[in-house]
C-alpha cells in the first residue's frame, strides 16, 4: 500500500507574501488535489547564484510560489507574480509553452497569497473564504496598501505583527515551522503561538530603536532618500520607515547585509504619486537582481558589498532628478 503524496513546496523565505501564499497552497493542495498529503517546505532567498540546488525536488509534486520560475521537469506547480520571474529567457519560454495548467504567472496582481487565492477558487473549485482574512492581508501587506506611512510603521495589527516575525526573526526554518498553523488559524491566534510570541516583543523593541537609527543614517537628495546599515543587523527592517520620516521623498535605496548576502533594496513611495515613473524591476534587473516595478532589490555575495554600495550609488543617481 503507497503511503500519502509528498509534496516539496519552496517558497520565498522571510517574507509575509511568500508565507501567506504557502499556506494557502497547502490548504488547498489538501483539500482539492490530495487529502493527508505530506508536506515538506524549503524557504528560498533571493542569492547572487543559481537558488535551486541539486536534489531539492525530490517530492512526488513539486511546487514554488512567490518564487523563481523552475525549468526543471520535476517542477510540477508554479505560482508568482514578480516582473522578475524568470531567470532566463529559456525558462520564459519554458513556461510559455508548458501545457500543465498548474503553472500561473500573472505580475498584474500585488501579492501571491491574491493570485493563490483567486486561481485555486475559480479553476479548483476551492472554497477560500475561511482563509479570507489571510489573503486580504497578503495583499497589502506585499502591495503597500497601508493608508498612510504612519500605519505601515505602527506594527499595531496582528498580521503586521506576525509579518515583522517572519521577516526578520533570528531562527531559520522558522516559516516552515508555521505554515500549516497559518492555513487554518485567525491570525490573531498566530501571534499567541509560542514560537512567534517569543520573538514579537524583541523585535518591536528592535523596530522602534530601528527609527531613530535610519533617522541617523538617511541621507536625501533630489528627491531619494539614501542609506546603508549594513554594520547593523538591520536586514528585514521597516521599509515604510524613510517615507515616515520624509514624505516628501519619491524613492529609498539603501544597503544591508546578512550573512547570507549583501543586498541593495530600492522602493518608491506608496504615497506620493510622483514615484510611479520609474520602474524599480526594470533598474534593479540591469544588475542580476529584479522585484516588482515599485519595489525591487539586488542580491551579492556577503562579502562584496563595496559592489553593493556601488550599484546603490548609480541607482541613486538614475532616479535622483
Amino acid at each position: 500500500m503507497s503511503g500519502p503524496v509528498k509534496v516539496r513546496l519552496c517558497f520565498h523565505d522571510r517574507c509575509f507574501d511568500g508565507a501567506a501564499s504557502s499556506a494557502v497552497f497547502y490548504r488547498f493542495f489538501r483539500d482539492r488535489i490530495s487529502p493527508g498529503a505530506e508536506f515538506h517546505f524549503t524557504g528560498m532567498t533571493h542569492r547572487a547564484r543559481q537558488p535551486f540546488e541539486a536534489g531539492l525536488f525530490d517530492g512526488d509534486e513539486n511546487a514554488i510560489v512567490d518564487f523563481k520560475y523552475s525549468s526543471s521537469p520535476l517542477v510540477t506547480w508554479w505560482f508568482d507574480h514578480h516582473q522578475s520571474a524568470f531567470l532566463t529567457p529559456a525558462d520564459a519560454e519554458h513556461f510559455r509553452q508548458d501545457r500543465s495548467g498548474h503553472k500561473f504567472y500573472k505580475p498584474e496582481y500585488k501579492s501571491c497569497t491574491k493570485l493563490l487565492a483567486d486561481v485555486t477558487s475559480s479553476q479548483f473549485g476551492f472554497d477560500v473564504k475561511p482563509l479570507a482574512d489571510l489573503v486580504h492581508w497578503g495583499d497589502i501587506i506585499d502591495g503597500a496598501q497601508y493608508p498612510t506611512p504612519e500605519s505601515a510603521v505602527a506594527i499595531s495589527e496582528p498580521a503586521t505583527q506576525l509579518a515583522l516575525v517572519i521577516e526578520a526573526a533570528p531562527e531559520d526554518g522558522l516559516v516552515c515551522k508555521i505554515i500549516p498553523q497559518l492555513s487554518e488559524l485567525p491570525l490573531a491566534e498566530m501571534v499567541k503561538l509560542p514560537i512567534v510570541e517569543r520573538y514579537l516583543g524583541p523585535l518591536l523593541e528592535r523596530h522602534h530603536r530601528s527609527i531613530e537609527l535610519m533617522r541617523q543614517r538617511i541621507e536625501v537628495r533630489g528627491g531619494v532618500i539614501t542609506f546603508d546599515v549594513s554594520d547593523l543587523p538591520l536586514e528585514g527592517n521597516n521599509k515604510f520607515i524613510p517615507y515616515m520620516l520624509y514624505p516628501d521623498a519619491r524613492y529609498t535605496v539603501g544597503v544591508s547585509a546578512s550573512e547570507t548576502r549583501s543586498k541593495v533594496s530600492v522602493g518608491s513611495n506608496p504615497w506620493n504619486p510622483d514615484a510611479a515613473e520609474a520602474n524599480l524591476a526594470s533598474i534593479a534587473e540591469q544588475y542580476g537582481g529584479g522585484g516588482h516595478p515599485r519595489v525591487a532589490a539586488i542580491s551579492f555575495e556577503p562579502n562584496d558589498i563595496e559592489h553593493a554600495r556601488l550599484v546603490a550609488r548609480e541607482i541613486s543617481e538614475k532616479l535622483r532628478r
